[in-house]
């Protein structure tokens, strides 16, 4: 499973960090960034959460 941030579509609001922080991390650029090539195993679940609860839709996981 991997994650994805629509960096022209984040705003930066810190959520998927506070959901899922072994997945995203905020970047030097203020918008949230994928800090891993596959989500950990044990980590699906909240990955998935992050890409339902993010305001504009900016998250995938697949």
């Amino acid at each position: 499973m991997k994650a994805f941030v629509d960096k022209d579509t984040c705003i930066g609001c810190g959520l998927c960090p506070s959901i899922s922080p072994e997945v995203f991390d905020m970047q030097e650029d203020g918008k949230a960034g994928v800090i891993v090539d596959e989500v950990p195993a044990g980590s699906e679940d909240s990955a998935k959460e992050a890409e339902e609860n993010c305001p504009v839709n900016a998250i995938k996981v697949e």
